[in-house]
């Protein structure tokens, strides 16, 4: 075990259960766990901005501080959010000051493009727990073994191995085709996740929605938590009721490269405080 220091915005519980992430796992000890590519963390609070982490000190440097994106500073962006609710009507800048308010903690994992791209497609119209079980089940039938019983998420090649009939059965439904049409594109090359990362913004979402079944809220939740475009701000139902509580106009365009983390706090803010 490891101990680590973390002073900026970092709240385990809520980036556990912010829906960008569909295979954390809070344990009844207080700790949470995380699988990235083949790497396992455990991380649990033993003390305001102290942490025990089951990795070695390098390890936590070079995987999972990236993973949890700790060279951007959250506390900062949050006041650079506020002086942007300045400009708003008073009702909406209510509604955004306490939906950063509800969201502090958060941040923006740097996940795997490929993983990011097919849980999103199995995130249409499901609920996270059912995502989280699509999820799992593709891991344990298709991914490899690490450690204590858990999978690594199936790669491309992996997941080939799974006909479309063998997809329904894990309960993707409709999604099954979607899902085989991302695998066969990406080993073909037709799709180049790691060469996407080259394209701007505009070019990485047009690149993704040639997949069958990625929409826009799908490609913009994959620039986001794929590929680290803060700037996106994907739209599902609870931020069209966040927008209707604007007065009906989008607000987060005007947080620039930060769209997508006040989309984050908004998000967090309507799902977990559903009487807002």
């Amino acid at each position: 075990m490891t101990r680590v220091q973390i002073t900026d915005d970092f709240n385990l519980s809520k980036i556990a259960d912010c829906g960008q992430c569909f295979r954390a796992r809070k344990l009844d000890d207080g700790s949470v766990r995380y699988i990235s590519g083949e790497d396992v963390l455990l991380i649990r609070e033993e003390a305001p901005h102290r942490f025990q982490v089951s990795c070695t000190g390098e390890e936590w440097e070079t995987v999972w501080s990236r993973y949890f994106d700790l060279s951007r500073n959250y506390s900062r962006i949050r006041d650079i959010c506020e002086n942007e609710f300045a400009e708003e009507e008073p009702e909406t800048a209510d509604f955004l000051h306490a939906a950063a308010e509800a969201g502090r903690g958060l941040r923006i994992l740097r996940q795997d493009p490929w993983e990011m791209l097919v849980t999103f497609i199995i995130s249409q119209r499901k609920n996270m727990p059912a995502i989280a079980s699509a999820v799992e089940k593709l891991s344990d039938l298709y991914g490899h073994t690490l450690s204590e019983g858990l999978c690594t998420f199936p790669a491309p090649d992996e997941l080939i191995q799974a006909e479309e009939r063998d997809l329904r059965a894990v309960g993707l439904g409709y999604r099954a085709p979607y899902i085989r049409d991302a695998t066969e594109k990406v080993l073909s090359g037709e799709l180049d996740l790691e060469a996407m990362k080259n394209l701007d913004d505009d070019e990485l979402f047009e690149k993704l929605m040639t997949v069958k079944g990625v929409g826009k809220k799908v490609a913009n939740c994959i620039c986001l938590f794929g590929y680290g475009r803060t700037g996106r701000s994907p739209v599902d139902v609870w931020i069209e009721r966040a927008i209707e509580k604007c007065g009906g106009v989008d607000p987060f365009p005007r947080f620039g490269e930060y769209a997508g983390i006040m989309q984050q706090y908004v998000f967090y803010c309507m799902t977990h405080n559903k009487s807002e």
